[in-house]
């Protein structure tokens, strides 16, 4: 393994901890703007020790990062506030620059570094919970359906983790002991939030254990983690699948038991409030929640409403297109349920229709990349295809989710699709699906990402990530996606609507103490969809608080900035160019998002 230990050991030894500059000297040696590239250069590669998956991810973890390839981040007690000390000095280094001193670029870095960081700090304030540090996973709970590393780590080993040599493959053992360490240190931290009451609702309890029991089913070394392992190590000496079942039978087992006795434990004093207001400082935990995922300040009234609003605006739209496909009884709701039952427009509910949609999906995905000359002046690859979840993954999981893949293209960007069953996907709805999640939606923008400073790649915000997937899905409509398939509009529209739902239900959850089955039925008859898809939607905000929120603020966000700029520059307004200004600045809070339009429009009428 080629990299410089000592340099990595040094780091590691000392908690990744940023060395104390003399920053002024530093600055005045090099000028401002090479010292905060400094600085942030020094920030990303203390995130990637505390985050070695990430590194993995992008396909970095070689050369002087290949130490990283065998860790995993620590989710112990001690290593959640280690990250926590280390977010906290990010800010307080960041906030020692002068802003005023550096150019338009390495400024939007700083500030877009600091704003992930103070919100992270923020939510390291709350003792309890896992705190997503420049991500969208936030949550009260330390391991529940959709949280924790019997869930993350055993897909991301077994599609993220590369193995082509023996150094590969011995990296992956070493996680395989660290996957055994995380499991335990989550439970020290369940432990804790035992004692300050922090315990989840049963029915997301209930969910959690059924999906630990298929984690932990069976012999070991029959578990994806060591077949995965043993298969790709065939050509290898070292007989590597025996030493990764020795592994998962000797250390992973116990410790999965062990966390499946402390939920255990939990399920026995869990009620079924929904809410995170029935947690200690739980109203306050909200407010941090959704301000994380919107990065805005609006209150949970305002977003209610908001969503209520649009809501009947996009209802109005789908009426239309329902009478004339002859559904004129009922409301918008009803119709819609009726319409997702027809059976033409399901699929089997087999290995079959499972194949069917992957293939619909991927068709979609390939027809609209010819597309994205017409809205974009820069263009990017969009390596993008579709996967199944893992089955254990699937009953906790949301529909899909999908992100770019490696910065030299080798491992690509992926739709993953639950198909647990394929009623919850009438085929009016995937093409849809594939543009918000692959191109020109999260995989297509995540690689833009991929120009920017490296620390812009690893930071990222709800809000505009899921604005720009909603916008993606907009754009798609306005290429002409649906000028022959005015049912594929549909899906579209009730795509828009579900988020809307999301707005009204994620804050009735949270502020106005729904229950979770005033949840579902009120989302399930709102906007047709089945309930058992919306139980899974709604089980998700009940984990996620806040995280809902951001998909309709953010999108609403870059229309009323594209409103803007149409007005501003009237017949010299280009659809490309704002198109391009919006996804290649990449991940930014909306705030930092309006200040780049701003600029955008400046400099057009600057220069027009």
């Amino acid at each position: 393994m080629s990299f410089d230990r000592r340099r990595m050991l040094a780091l590691l030894g000392a908690g990744t901890a940023l060395p104390a500059l003399p920053l002024r000297a530093f600055a005045e040696a090099t000028g401002p703007d090479a010292a905060a590239t400094a600085m942030l250069d020094r920030i990303t590669e203390s995130m990637l020790i505390d985050f070695p998956e990430t590194a993995t991810g992008l396909g970095i973890d070689t050369g002087e990062r290949a130490a990283l390839k065998s860790r995993l981040t620590d989710r112990s007690p001690a290593g959640m506030s280690r990250i926590a000390d280390h977010v906290r000095n990010y800010v307080a280094d960041l906030s020692s620059l002068d802003e005023n001193a550096l150019s338009p670029e390495t400024r939007n870095n700083v500030e877009v570094a600091k704003a992930a960081f103070e919100l992270a700090a923020a939510g390291f304030d709350f003792p309890y919970g896992d705190v997503s540090v420049g991500g969208y996973r936030n949550s009260p709970y330390v391991v529940i359906q959709n949280v924790g590393a019997f869930l993350d780590v055993p897909q991301f080993l077994d599609s993220q983790h590369t193995v082509k040599t023996r150094g590969d493959a011995t990296a992956y053992l070493a996680r395989l002991h660290a996957y055994a360490d995380a499991l335990n240190g989550e439970t020290e931290r369940l432990k804790s939030a035992y004692t300050q009451g922090v315990i989840a609702p049963d029915f997301l309890l209930d969910k959690a254990l059924a999906q630990l029991a298929i984690a932990r089913k069976g012999d070991p070394a029959g578990w994806t983690i060591v077949t995965s392992l043993a298969e790709r190590t065939r050509d290898i000496p070292g007989d590597f699948g025996a030493q990764a079942a020795t592994i998962a039978a000797q250390e992973i087992a116990p410790a999965l038991d062990r966390q499946i006795a402390e939920l255990r434990r939990h399920r026995a004093k869990a009620n079924d409030n929904a809410g995170v207001w029935d947690l200690p400082q739980g109203d306050a935990y909200y407010a941090w929640a959704l301000q994380a995922g919107t990065t805005t300040t609006m209150p949970p009234d305002e977003v209610h409403r908001m969503g209520l609003d649009q809501l009947a605006d996009l209802q109005a739209r789908m009426d239309v297109i329902l009478k004339q496909q002859g559904y004129t009884s009922g409301s918008v709701g009803e119709r819609m349920a009726a319409l997702g039952k027809d059976p033409k427009y399901l699929f089997p509910d087999n290995d079959e229709g499972r194949a069917q949609i992957i293939a619909l999906l991927q068709q979609s995905i390939d027809d609209m990349r010819a597309k994205m000359p017409r809205a974009f002046h820069t263009l990017v690859p969009g390596n993008a295809e579709v996967k199944r979840m893992a089955p254990e993954v699937e009953p906790g999981a949301p529909g899909a989710y999908g992100g770019a893949g490696t910065m030299d293209g080798s491992v690509p960007g992926r739709l993953w699709i639950n198909l647990r069953t394929t009623k919850i996907w009438p085929r009016y709805a995937l093409p849809d699906l594939a543009y918000h999640e692959t191109i020109p939606g999260h995989v297509w923008q995540g690689e833009y990402t991929f120009k920017l400073p490296l620390i812009r790649s690893i930071l990222a915000f709800n809000a505009y990530s899921e604005g720009w997937a909603l916008y993606a899905e907009q754009l798609a409509a306005e290429l002409g996606a649906y000028d022959d398939n005015v049912l594929g509009e549909l899906g579209y529209l009730q795509s828009l609507a579900f988020r809307a739902c999301r707005l009204v239900v994620d804050t009735g959850i949270h502020a106005k103490r729904w229950s979770r089955d005033k949840a579902i039925q009120w989302f399930a008859t709102t906007n047709g969809s089945t309930v058992e898809e919306v139980s899974g939607e709604v089980d998700r905000y009940c984990a996620w608080p806040g995280q809902a929120c951001g998909y309709k603020v953010g999108h609403s966000t870059i229309n009323r900035l594209r409103e803007r700029t149409k007005q501003a520059l009237g017949p010299a307004y280009d659809f490309k160019g704002f198109n391009d200004v919006v996804v290649t600045g990449g991940g930014v809070p909306m705030t930092v998002l309006e200040a780049n339009i701003d600029r955008y429009i400046a400099a057009q009428k600057r220069d027009g």
